[in-house]
């Protein structure tokens, strides 16, 4: 681990759209003892980029989540939100809503912006816009979204709903974001284990979807789905999580997440 306080003020939007910014964090990194190295000895590792825009996320992404939930394969993305305030740490606590009974995990591929995205015509122009990627944990409370009326938001953010990190990591290391295997463990017990080539809309095909509706912004956020095995696709009783339970989550190559869950 190396300090980059020295170059830059943090890992934001502002860096990501700077391209000489960039170039001077790429020569340090290649220069010894440019960069003094951190003891993260009893340090807490924070989401890996700040001041967010916005989070899009993708729902029913992939076959094999959509057919364990008996949802029919959407025709074009399904679009949600969630607040950049939901966004903590990997290893931070998440919080189980007060009153919640059903709240359940997804690990999901996040994809960070690295550049202004506005009606692009390609998924492979699309993806020169991706600074990089990131494991992203989009927790969600199945009651809070699905019956109590109006759009998915109310089970979608609830305060720490959206671990992320531990790395951002960047697109010139992914050299393909359609293979990339997701795990997720709850108290130890393996619940989902899929793989990003089963998605239903590619990375690249959401970041040009999305630039049709709205534009992206260097530093957004996009979580792109969720493979099968959550709680809400198994029999009755259905596993929800409660206080106590741990999760654990993993996207290949992008680092692994811990949480501890705690009544709110």
């Amino acid at each position: 681990m190396r300090d980059l306080s020295g170059l830059v003020t943090d890992i934001d939007g502002d860096l990501l759209a700077d391209a000489s910014a960039l170039a001077r964090v790429r020569e340090a990194a290649q220069t010894p003892d440019v960069l003094p190295p951190i003891d993260a000895e009893g340090l807490r590792i924070g989401p890996p980029v700040a001041r967010i825009g916005k989070i899009v996320c993708i729902g029913l992404n992939y076959h094999d989540h959509a057919a364990e939930t008996g949802a029919a394969i959407p025709e074009e993305p399904i679009l949600f939100f969630k607040a950049p305030d939901t966004v903590v740490g990997p290893e931070d606590t998440v919080l189980v809503p007060r009153g919640s009974r059903k709240t359940d995990w997804e690990v999901e591929l996040a994809v960070v912006i690295g550049r202004t995205a506005r009606y692009l015509d390609s998924a492979e122009e699309a993806l020169g816009h991706v600074a990089g990627y990131a494991t992203a944990h989009d927790v969600s409370e199945r009651e809070f979204q699905l019956e109590r009326g109006g759009t998915w938001d109310k089970g979608k953010n609830c305060e720490t709903f959206n671990p992320l990190g531990p790395w951002l990591v960047t697109a010139d290391e992914v050299p393909d974001p359609q293979a990339l295997p997701l795990r997720l463990w709850v108290n130890g017990e393996l619940k989902q284990d899929g793989t990003t080539a089963d998605q239903i809309f590619p990375v690249g095909e959401v970041v040009r979807y999305l630039s049709r509706f709205m534009t992206l912004y260097p530093g957004d956020v996009i979580n792109t789905g969720t493979p099968a095995g959550v709680a809400m696709g198994r029999p009755e009783p259905k596993p929800y999580l409660r206080a106590g339970d741990v999760v654990e989550l993993e996207v290949g190559g992008l680092g692994r997440q811990r949480q501890e869950l705690k009544d709110a």
